[in-house]
């Protein structure tokens, strides 16, 4: 994210389960990174152009997220390996969930 012009803050938290239910991220879209980027819920690798354009079109959402860890995915890049296909997922509060990206389809 940082070499996207990010400006990133770590937080280690020990029980990362809390801070996704907090941040209303549903169990099924979870992953293993949660960040807050000018008050939406980024969840997982989501690639940072996806990012860009959700602040720019600043939908009436709670965020965005690629569930799991698909390889291929920023951050999940494995030499040697295929990427597999993923969707960036929209979700909102009242748990609608559309696509709003996909890669490697």
């Amino acid at each position: 994210m940082e070499e996207n012009g990010f400006t990133v803050k770590t937080v280690d938290n020990a029980d990362l389960n809390a801070v996704k239910d907090q941040s209303q991220v549903p169990s099924e879209l979870q992953s293993c990174h949660t960040a807050i980027v000018d008050g939406y819920i980024i969840e997982g690798h989501v690639p940072a152009a996806d990012v860009t354009r959700l602040l720019s079109e600043r939908p009436d959402a709670i965020g965005l997220a690629v569930p799991g860890m698909p390889i291929g995915s920023p951050g999940m890049e494995v030499e040697g390996a295929d990427p597999q296909p993923y969707d960036v997922i929209l979700f909102d509060k009242s748990g609608k969930q559309m696509v709003f990206a996909s890669y490697g389809k």
